[in-house]
């Protein structure tokens, strides 16, 4: 039996009745060709163009990477000079290398002097300045200053002490104890030190705080008792120089033995904070050994 008609085809997909045909557009001769000559004219003023737009980009690119070039320079620059007024000037980082200021300083310590603290000196800035006679701007050290300065005789090393004496003044040590003017510096027991000197070697002594008659308090150690620094003979500190000892009173290289007195002119500055510490035997550019050699405890500690 013929099955009724549907008017679509069995096998066609839903929605389709047949072949798809596109619209065809209508053309208007007049418009086809005057879009002819148009883009006709198009590609002759593009080839005239092009190029010089293309080379004033690059112009515009060179002159703005050469700017670039010079203020990274010009900047570079003003680092370095702002830098060398700051270290010339201002503050000089210094690095402890030995123990001589145990337990105040350790091996390892980095700190900060400034220059300004006592005025400037021939001994102040890096080369021969020679020429500068005395001091400029001249500042006078107070007993208790932790000071950077030249030993006699060694111009091309520094030293780190602390002032004892001033101009005028009579030191010296007896049985351990420091005197002035005759008189007992007070001293007190400040439990035992345990550390390493800049060879590796363990040191281990007896601490005491001791109090300088201007109210200046600092911690000194003993290793051994009676040893050579331990007795002294009088000093009497003349004009214009001073009496240095390091807080490790069996282990400095002062006034007491072969630096002498220090003029005036050899100081370099006053150690002011400790900004940075590493452990004895590292370096501070190691920082792959970073975390484990700091001591953070030690960071920006004033003096």
């Amino acid at each position: 039996m013929a099955q009724p008609a549907t008017g679509r085809q069995a096998d066609a997909p839903v929605g389709i009745t047949g072949p798809l045909k596109q619209p065809e557009a209508s053309v208007d001769p007049s418009n086809s060709d005057k879009r002819t000559e148009a883009s006709a004219a198009q590609p002759a003023e593009n080839s005239d163009a092009g190029p010089a737009t293309v080379s004033l980009e690059l112009k515009k690119a060179e002159v703005s990477v050469k700017s670039a070039v010079y203020e990274t320079v010009v900047v570079f620059l003003q680092a370095i000079l702002i830098a060398l007024v700051f270290r010339a000037l201002l503050f000089h980082p210094f690095s402890i290398p030995s123990g001589s200021m145990m337990p105040t300083l350790l091996v390892g310590d980095y700190l900060f002097v400034s220059k300004f603290s006592y005025g400037y000196s021939r001994y102040s800035f890096i080369g021969d300045w020679s020429f500068i006679d005395g001091r400029i701007w001249a500042g006078e050290p107070e007993r208790g200053d932790v000071v950077v300065f030249r030993p006699p005789g060694q111009p091309d090393t520094d030293f780190i002490k602390r002032v004892i004496g001033l101009p005028g003044d009579q030191i010296r040590m007896l049985d351990g104890v420091l005197f002035i003017n005759g008189k007992p510096v007070p001293r007190e027991p400040a439990g035992v030190f345990s550390g390493q000197d800049q060879d590796l070697r363990p040191i281990v002594g007896r601490q005491y705080r001791e109090t300088l008659p201007n109210g200046v308090s600092y911690i000194t150690l003993d290793i051994r008792e009676n040893s050579q620094g331990d007795n002294t003979r009088p000093f009497l500190v003349p004009e214009g120089h001073y009496f240095m000892m390091g807080d490790n009173r069996d282990n400095s290289s002062d006034s007491r033995f072969g630096v002498g007195y220090v003029p005036a002119e050899n100081l370099i500055g006053r150690a002011e904070v400790t900004f940075f510490s590493v452990d004895e035997g590292s370096q501070a550019w190691q920082i792959w050994k970073w975390p484990a050699t700091l001591r953070p405890s030690r960071f920006f500690t004033g003096l």
